[in-house]
């Protein structure tokens, strides 16, 4: 018997949308499987890889363990929502310059783990950028460009204009603990 859908009243990208899902759908599901926004990769499935990561009210977080259910009321962004009128969010810009990447699978969930961490400092420092990437797997590189691309972006976003896209502090969690890692690391609440 088909499972019965739930119409969830979503904020994704900064658009209001009505979505229509299974109870039992994780927000990685709708957004691939609904709103088409295929960026947000199925890795593992579980909370390990990373590759599913999405700005989850301004913080990283893995969208294969949050149910669809627990996004209503807050603000989702993936990777396709970085991109504005003006081109390219800075990270995406320089993961490019840097050569981060090779095949591009993580790559979405990357950018914005290290998103929410120059949002939340942009001066981050090479240790701050390691533990807010470490719940981000790749298997092409040996992420020293990766590293290189966020600290070329924080040195970047400290002479551009504030209000530009590494401005503004994100609150901490009110748990760090129960979001399974420390305050860099995605949070894993499902």
């Amino acid at each position: 018997m088909p499972s019965k859908l739930h119409v969830l009243p979503l904020r994704v990208n900064g658009e209001a949308l009505d979505v229509a899902a299974p109870a039992h759908w994780t927000l990685l599901e709708v957004l691939r499987y609904r709103l088409g926004l295929t960026g947000s990769k199925q890795g593992c499935d579980k909370g390990d890889c990373g590759a599913c990561t999405v700005l989850f009210d301004g913080r990283a977080r893995l969208s294969c363990i949050t149910l669809a259910g627990d996004a209503v009321g807050h603000e989702v962004v993936t990777i396709e929502g970085l991109v504005t009128a003006q081109g390219l969010d800075l990270l995406q810009r320089t993961f490019d310059e840097a050569g981060a990447l090779q095949c591009g699978f993580c790559q979405p969930g990357m950018i914005l783990a290290a998103r929410a961490c120059l949002d939340r400092d942009p001066g981050a420092t090479r240790e701050q950028v390691k533990e807010a990437l470490a719940s981000n797997l790749c298997r092409c590189t040996g992420y020293t460009k990766i590293f290189e691309a966020v600290e070329m972006a924080a040195r970047e976003g400290r002479t551009a204009q504030r209000g530009g896209p590494c401005a503004g502090p994100v609150p901490p969690l009110k748990d760090p603990v129960a979001s399974g890692g420390g305050a860099g690391a995605p949070d894993r609440r499902p």
